[in-house]
């Protein structure tokens, strides 16, 4: 075993100095950078066209929840007059302002993207996304037709000025203005979670031998050409839309006698009147009205928005529900492992050796099948598992129902805070809850992120225990659209080790130390390992010369770590990097990190796995599990890292996943020093490796070695 003491503590050391903030990229440039990637797939044609629609929608969303949660953390610093500096130096009010100058080139290729490439392929494909100048008098009549019937009944009564408190968050709103009055304007909500954003322009029929062709009209706009029929005293309307965004981070105040769902309840009814941090325009509105709303909501020029795009591209996801097999993302049916092939004999196969899953090429149905099995067989003693974002008609949740009423002892750990879903995991606690399951929820000032299960089963007069650990949520709806890791195992340490965690979840922390052999656990032990095994990494390359780490996660953050990393490559530790989202470690710095590549990966699926790989020879490590490697993940969280104990597995996660990923020549983008990013093409004579193409290609392959 190699003598690391000497290591860790000069990097220990060297971490503990003060941060060089001409060594990290800025987190919320990054983000945004990322952005710019899941854009560019939008503008691949390489994918069918309605998942470049998918794209286009999920940028959008993440830029929306950019605006609720990073710059109102932000906008508090500003406000609280803090002089706190990020890692690349700095202030707030700095990281609002080179935010934007990357936001609105963004927000251009959005328009760009849309009106240039997207809606001239739809028409190409047969559907049109008209505009009313465009429109026959046919098809208009038809429209206001449907607008009188359906539409008009369901627009609430326009208010006259403006009152912040009636605006909400990411609605689509109309500005109707009377052009001889301007100080005079009216705004209504366009009610698109009725209707949609777009609507069908009716009776459209084409010859059977023909594609089927679909017009669409966006719902506003509709309502704009029939304004007579809402304002019928006015003759000259103009008729604006915009978007507000308002702060959706939620406080939770508690005292001594609050109960903690009450006090989220409480919390999330005050959501809705977050303070705004961004107005968005369209780009015809007359700066007079602009200015008017933008004073009324006391918003700065700096968080005014303007596009010549559409606002609100989250609604059209819409889009991908039409039935055009021919521009989506061709099928395939997941692998399901031989061994887990049975349900009756599930365990039994379980307990023969452990096995790996890779979701969604291998199939999720296999979990399902494991919970649905423990819920009805009579062995089985006590379900434990945790539960962050589940889907609303879960499998995973009938399972643990349908083994309540049987009589198990039933544990759900379920995070009431988990962003955005907070609403829907209190309905869910209360639904397990009146099931006979017990809740475990009680956690004001942490999150609990782990992906944990854990079955205790009575088995020839002793305690067998089946552990499940992963990256993903057990979410029968994501399984198929994330790319996630799970290690399945029946080896009693980890199962006692997992119990153990369990038990210390259930009794509410109590400042109690995580120190576990296979379990890697934040907001304790999880950090001081990992820095442990970069060390024993550099003591190894400086003993052989053939120190190797390499990472995939979502997310890399946290200093100290990234200063490790740094340290790590000075000594020349090769260090691979597969990092999807935001990224503040600087590659290719002479002198500190020309030995770490970054790349990141935006394809289908969204790459979700949290694999690390140590080399350091007879001590190879391979974790799995729900980590990132950002400050909240190591400090605020609840997380758990997996130290994979067969080598096997640990062997075919490095080959036929890890490595895959790492050699992707297609969709990968390469990370620069000066915080771009640029494509990564097949060199003369090198394999092509679309990464989650070889992997549909290939599911199974890893598990092979079960054969």
């Amino acid at each position: 075993m190699l003598d690391t003491t000497d290591v860790e503590s000069s990097l220990s050391l060297a971490i503990s100095k003060n941060v060089n903030p001409d060594f990290f990229i800025n987190r919320e440039l990054s983000w945004i950078r990322f952005n710019v990637r899941v854009l560019e797939e939008a503008r691949d044609y390489r994918h069918p066209l309605l998942e470049r629609i998918k794209f286009l929608a999920i940028c959008g969303s993440n830029l929306d929840e950019f605006f609720m949660t990073r710059i109102p953390r932000l906008l508090k610093q500003v406000n609280n007059g803090s002089n706190e500096l990020s890692a690349d130096g700095l202030t707030a009010i700095e990281q609002i302002q080179v935010s934007r100058e990357e936001i609105l080139p963004l927000i251009q290729r959005h328009a760009d993207c849309w009106h240039g490439e997207l809606v001239p392929a739809l028409a190409k494909a047969g559907i049109y996304i008209k505009r009313f100048d465009e429109l026959s008098t046919q098809d208009k009549a038809a429209l206001r037709t449907f607008f009188q019937n359906n539409i008009l009944p369901n627009i609430a009564t326009p208010l006259k000025g403006c009152d912040i408190d009636t605006l909400e968050n990411l609605h689509l709103y109309l500005l109707v203005v009377d052009v001889f009055k301007k100080d005079d304007f009216y705004i209504f909500d366009v009610p698109t979670e009725k209707f949609g954003r777009f609507i069908e322009i009716p009776d459209n029929f084409v010859s059977k031998t023909e594609k089927p062709v679909c017009q669409y009209v966006f719902l506003e706009e509709l309502i704009a050409d029939n304004l007579d029929l809402i304002f019928s005293n006015h003759q000259s309307l103009g008729v604006y839309p915009f978007r507000l965004t308002r702060n959706f981070e939620i406080d939770i105040l508690m005292d001594e006698t609050s109960d903690f769902i009450n006090s989220v309840k409480n919390s999330l009814s005050k959501r809705q009147l977050g303070f705004p941090s961004r107005l968005e325009f369209d780009k015809k509105t007359p700066p007079a009205v602009r200015n008017e709303l933008a004073l009324s909501l006391k918003l700065p020029n700096y968080l005014i928005y303007e596009t010549d795009g559409p606002l609100g591209y989250v609604d059209f996801w819409q889009l991908l529900k039409i039935n055009r097999p021919d521009l989506k993302d061709a099928s395939f049916i997941p692998y399901v492992p031989p061994l887990l092939s049975n349900r009756k004999h599930i365990f039994k196969n379980i307990a023969k050796q452990d096995i790996v899953l890779y979701h969604p090429y291998d199939s999720f149905e296999v979990i399902i099948d494991l919970l649905t099995e423990a819920a009805v067989d009579v062995n089985v003693l006590e379900i434990y598992v945790t539960m962050y974002r589940m889907d609303t008609k879960s499998p995973v949740v009938d399972a643990l129902i349908e083994a309540a009423k049987n009589g198990k002892k039933v544990i759900a750990v379920i995070e009431l805070k988990a962003k955005f879903d907070e609403e829907n995991n209190i309905l869910l606690a209360s639904k397990l809850k009146a099931a006979g399951v017990e809740i475990v929820y009680n956690f004001p000032k942490i999150k609990v992120h782990a992906k944990l299960c854990l079955i205790v089963r009575r088995e020839n007069n002793r305690l067998a225990r089946y552990s499940h650990i992963g990256s993903g949520n057990y979410n029968a709806v994501t399984a198929k659209i994330y790319g996630d890791i799970g290690y399945l195992t029946a080896r009693q340490d980890v199962g006692l080790e997992l119990e153990d965690l369990f038990n210390i979840l259930e009794n509410g922390l109590q400042d109690k130390e995580f120190k576990f052999k296979y379990l890697l656990v934040a907001p304790t032990t999880l950090k001081h390992e990992i820095l442990k095994r970069i060390a024993r990494e550099i003591a190894f390359h400086q003993k052989t010369g053939k120190g190797y780490l390499a990472f995939k996660l979502n997310n890399l953050e946290e200093t100290d770590v990234i200063q490790a990393l740094y340290q790590a490559s000075m000594v020349g530790v090769k260090i691979d990097l597969n990092v999807r989202g935001l990224c503040c470690l600087k590659p290719g710095l002479k002198g500190v990190s020309e030995n770490i590549s970054v790349i990141s990966i935006v394809g289908r699926f969204l790459e979700h796995a949290r694999i690390f790989y140590f080399q350091a020879g007879d001590e190879s490590d391979v974790l799995i599990g729900s980590s990132d490697l950002m400050f909240r993940n190591l400090n605020e969280r609840i997380e758990v890292l997996f130290s994979v104990p067969d080598p096997k597995v640990r062997q075919v996660i490095l080959e036929d996943m890890l490595k895959i990923h790492l050699k992707d020549n297609v969709k990968a983008r390469r990370l620069l020093s000066d915080g771009t990013y640029q494509m990564v093409t097949p060199k003369k004579d090198e394999e092509v490796v679309n990464s989650q193409l070889w992997l549909i290609q290939n599911r199974g392959i890893w598990h092979e070695h079960n054969i």
